[in-house]
Parts: C-alpha cells; sequence; structure tokens
C-alpha cells in the first residue's frame, strides 16, 4: 500500500510543482487541500487531477472544523506549503498573515500531536531572517529571526511554534528555509511572472527603489527535491536552509528576461520603494548538502529560459 502525504497549498506554485514532482518522483499519494484563495489557481492542478493516487479537497487549514474532513486517515507526512506569501499584501493588511500562517500551521501541528500525521515538514523562508548587508556572509541555521515586515513576521511566528512543538512533545517536525523561487505557475502578481508578462506585452516593468536589492533565486524544481530529501533523510527538530546559489540584483534579473524575450530596457519603470523592503538575502545551504547530499542543478539562466518557455506557452493574461 502507497505512503500517503498531505500537501497543504497545492494548488500554490511551490505546492502544485511539489505534487507534480512526487507523482512523478515516488509512489506516494496525495490528497492536497487548498482554500483557493486568489494564491491558489485550480488550473495548476490539472495535470495530475486523473491520477489514481491524488485527491484534493477544498479547505482552509485556519479553519478547525473544516480541517477535519482532511484527516480521514494517518498520514505519512504532512507538507505544509499553505501560505499568504505576499509582501506587498502583508503591509496592506495582515489580517490573513496571522490567520493563515500562525492559526493554520498551529492546527496541522495540534493534528500532528494528535496523532494523524507521523510527521511534518514546516515550508518557511529565508525572510525569517531580516536583511544582509553587502559584505555580510549568506544565512545560516542559526542565524537570528529578524523579520522585517508582517508577512515575514507571520512565518517566523509559526516557525516558533513547530519548534516549541518538537521541544515541549518531542514531535517528527522538521522546518525548511528557502531562496526565493521562480518557474512555471507563480502568480502572476510576483516579481519574475509580471516581469515576463510585461515584457512580452510591451507594458512598463515596474522596479523599485534603485533595483539593487539581491535575492538567492532558486528554480522550483530544485527546491522541490530539496523537500523530498527532507521528507526522506531529515531529523526532526532541524532546519534546513535551501539556496540555489543564484544572487542577483533586481535590476540583473529584468535585464536577463528582456535580453531573453529580446525586448528593451527602456520598459523599465523605476518606481517608490516599498516599505520594508530587505535589500539582500543569501542561503548557505552547507547543512543540507553535507547531510542530505542535496545541491541545486539548474543554474539561474537555464532557469529563467525555462520560465520563459512556460508563460509564453501558457501566459494567463
Amino acid at each position: 500500500m502507497n505512503k500517503h502525504l498531505l500537501v497543504t497549498g497545492g494548488a500554490g506554485f511551490i505546492g502544485a510543482n511539489f505534487i507534480s514532482y512526487i507523482l512523478s518522483n515516488s509512489n506516494y499519494s496525495i490528497t492536497n487541500i487548498d482554500s483557493l484563495t486568489y494564491a491558489g489557481n485550480y488550473k495548476n492542478m490539472e495535470p495530475f487531477q486523473k491520477s489514481n493516487r491524488y485527491r484534493f479537497i477544498k479547505c482552509d487549514i485556519s479553519n478547525e472544523n473544516k480541517l477535519k474532513a482532511a484527516f480521514d486517515q494517518e498520514y505519512e507526512a504532512i507538507i505544509n506549503f499553505a501560505a499568504e506569501s505576499h509582501v506587498d499584501r502583508s503591509i496592506i493588511d495582515a489580517t490573513p498573515f496571522i490567520t493563515t500562517n500562525i492559526k493554520g500551521t498551529f492546527n496541522l501541528l495540534q493534528a500532528v500531536l494528535s496523532g494523524k500525521s507521523k510527521k511534518m515538514i514546516q515550508i518557511s523562508t529565508d525572510e525569517v531572517y531580516g536583511s544582509l548587508q553587502p559584505s555580510d556572509p549568506p544565512f545560516i541555521e542559526e542565524s537570528p529571526l529578524a523579520p522585517n515586515n508582517p508577512y515575514s513576521a507571520s512565518k517566523a511566528g509559526a516557525d516558533l511554534l513547530v519548534r516549541s512543538f518538537f521541544k515541549t512533545h518531542q514531535l517528527p517536525l522538521v522546518i525548511t528555509r528557502c531562496g526565493n523561487n521562480y518557474g512555471p505557475m507563480q502568480h502572476a502578481e510576483k516579481f519574475i511572472p509580471k516581469t515576463i508578462q510585461n515584457a512580452l506585452q510591451d507594458k512598463s516593468i515596474p522596479l523599485y527603489g534603485d533595483g539593487l536589492n539581491i535575492r538567492d533565486w532558486i528554480y522550483v524544481i530544485d527546491h522541490c527535491r530539496a523537500i523530498h530529501m527532507v521528507l526522506e533523510k531529515g531529523t526532526a527538530g532541524e532546519i534546513y536552509n535551501i539556496g540555489g546559489s543564484g544572487e542577483k540584483t533586481n535590476r540583473e534579473v529584468i535585464e536577463s528576461i528582456l535580453n531573453k524575450i529580446g525586448k528593451s530596457i527602456d520598459l523599465v519603470k523605476k518606481i517608490e520603494d516599498r516599505k520594508g523592503h530587505d535589500r539582500r538575502y543569501a542561503i548557505d545551504f552547507t547543512k543540507i548538502s553535507q547531510e542530505l547530499g542535496w545541491k541545486p542543478s539548474v543554474s539561474f539562466e537555464e532557469g529563467i529560459q525555462k520560465t520563459i518557455d512556460w508563460y509564453k506557452q501558457f501566459e494567463r493574461r
């Protein structure tokens, strides 16, 4: 009998890519729960809807009563992707971020505590560490938490809840913290999809501030591979940083996309910098590399071309 995973947020960008990866590279069966808010796209799930190893339940992880419908069996693991994740939205209204990212995570931890799952992987973000200066070394797992916006603060709060349940109850819990993902199926409001789609349509491309904010970019399938390794070999109570060796300024990312599409840099329009805009993220992934044997396999140049090709084919205007 196949082992069964509960994936939360599987209609979203990373969650849907993870489900696709797992169905193609393992024997796991999957139950996917997603509330199908603006960030969840039913089309993302179409490729695996007909699989006999997959089922979907519409459910909000912050709704304790409705969540019970998903726990009609014991799972091998919960993989918690479900999260509000857009920084700008969190600045305008942090309420849904607190509700989903903290209360929702708490509800899942309660399920593990009551024996509904053998383990849980909390999918977090490098943004919980705050911001780096240009000369600072990359974040390591022991870097202090210093979130600078409501989104990253809500994710840090969820991570601390996970830690507390491990320390108090000795539950089999693991946290992963990844850099900025890009690839197929990402929501159009995010930086790279917006840049690609605006370039394809000859629309202006917004660039915050001086454009020198640095992010560590990772192709989404490399992230999925890392989570799979953590699922199979990760140690309970540990944190694993996942990075792509892809530090680039926002301006460099835009220039790379415009060059590959063959559009002019004149499309770029500088706009006022946003509040709480962290200057630089960088990830040291030595731990997951040495302990689990993972490292990124897709370069930024290769990954961004794959991403552009996908949006050219599946562009949703």
